[in-house]
């Protein structure tokens, strides 16, 4: 019987948590902005509401209810927000990383000035102490390391995946949102659209791939919707059965999305299948001796991590000279080449693709010859004008030996 009550207060105890319906409205209201948003809301609203009940026992609605009616004369029965929000951050120290801890103490500060509790900004300052974060330093991989990384790949999906974000630059969710019917393969140069809906920036973009990524993808979506055998339970006879079926090709499918159905890839989140994908990655890391994590408190997260990639790319093309195009490449706004035309961007586009090109051996060497013979006949050029030059000063001499020039007038000229 103790154990059914324990377990029925546990229940109950979830409940008050997430019975919130102030919170429910504040999440929906932020949802109007951006789903992602929302759910990282709702997921830190969920932590300050067990930080509420473990400290207060009560839930958030009736905590918002106690800070709205403080009375300064009857402080043992009420609370202000900034002893709340002070409180919260010494909870959540030493457990997390101090830049997420800051995160959290803001977002509850956000939900109190939703529910009209006012926090000064100069009192919040001075009242809530949060953990100042370490900056590490982060260095960008190489162009070994990308290697190293993509011939670890234990699977053509994560490969692709990863090459992909290694071409691009694009961030990881992003990636995971493109559809069949966004990618234009065939194209000079191929490229992919990008929805703005799934974008930081809230906006759309073209993003233009090198060769050796159209490859990988073409090889990935053959992979994917090859004819396979598929076993299943045949209800009409009664008994387990398998035949060879091949998952139809739907445009609006995403291109990383798996479980294949005779109605094409079933609709998972974008949310999950990054779960997934950064999960396989860092197992791919600790078989390669690279999983080493961070050393702050409360870090969770690897030194490599797969926005390493989205660094590696904006660092290449910088120190290439054009880091006004690496912020147009990889999505930052504000980017001059917004405005640049479709040509101007293709061609800077044709000089960096030898440097977003990893394991292309033949495309590399190809590029490599085609340089190698630029700067040949550029050797050409300088040698038959230094000759030219040494031809002209030879006269010059000749000239003055038989008096025919005379050095001052070659100096008044």
């Amino acid at each position: 019987m103790q154990l059914v009550k324990r377990t029925n207060d546990i229940a109950d105890r979830k409940r008050s948590m997430m019975s919130s319906q102030l919170a429910i409205k504040y999440i929906n209201n932020v949802k109007s902005m951006s789903n992602s948003t929302a759910q990282e809301y709702k997921n830190r609203l969920h932590d300050f509401a067990k930080f509420v009940y473990k400290t207060y026992q009560c839930n958030i609605d009736n905590l918002i209810h106690k800070i709205l009616n403080y009375d300064n004369q009857n402080k043992e029965t009420n609370l202000n927000p900034y002893d709340v929000l002070s409180s919260y951050a010494a909870y959540l120290t030493g457990t997390i990383a101090p830049i997420t801890i800051k995160q959290r103490v803001v977002t509850a500060k956000n939900f109190f000035e939703y529910c009209d509790i006012e926090v000064s900004v100069r009192k919040f300052k001075f009242k809530v102490k949060l953990p100042r974060a370490v900056q590490k330093e982060k260095k960008a991989l190489s162009k070994s390391d990308v290697t190293d990384i993509l011939n670890t790949c234990s699977n053509v999906r994560l490969k692709t995946y990863v090459m992909l974000l290694a071409a691009t630059g694009m961030r990881a969710s992003e990636v995971i949102s493109v559809r069949i019917c966004d990618l234009d393969l065939d194209s000079i140069p191929p490229k992919l659209y990008v929805r703005g809906e799934y974008t930081k920036t809230r906006s759309d973009r073209t993003v233009l791939l090198t060769q050796e990524i159209a490859k990988q993808l073409r090889n990935w979506l053959e992979y994917k919707f090859r004819k396979r055998r598929v076993s299943f339970y045949d209800k009409k006879a009664g008994k387990s059965t398998s035949e060879y079926r091949t998952p139809p090709k739907i445009d609006n499918d995403l291109v990383f999305s798996m479980n294949a159905s005779s109605q094409g890839y079933l609709s998972v989140s974008i949310r999950s299948m990054y779960v997934e994908l950064a999960s396989i990655f860092g197992n791919t890391l600790d078989r390669m001796g690279r999983g080493q994590r961070e050393e702050s408190v409360g870090a969770q997260h690897r030194r490599i991590t797969l926005h390493s990639f989205r660094r590696y790319v904006y660092s290449t093309i910088s120190d290439l000279g054009y880091s006004d195009y690496a912020n147009f490449f990889i999505g930052h706004s504000g980017s001059t080449y917004y405005r640049k035309s479709e040509k101007e961007k293709i061609e800077i586009f044709k000089k960096i693709e030898p440097y977003l090109t990893f394991l292309d051996y033949g495309e590399l060497e190809r590029k490599g010859a085609d340089i190698i013979s630029q700067l040949e006949e550029k050797d050409k050029m300088i040698q038959n004008m230094v000759r030219k030059q040494e031809q002209f000063e030879q006269l010059i001499q000749s000239l003055i030996d038989s008096g025919q020039l005379k050095p001052k007038s070659l100096n008044s000229t």
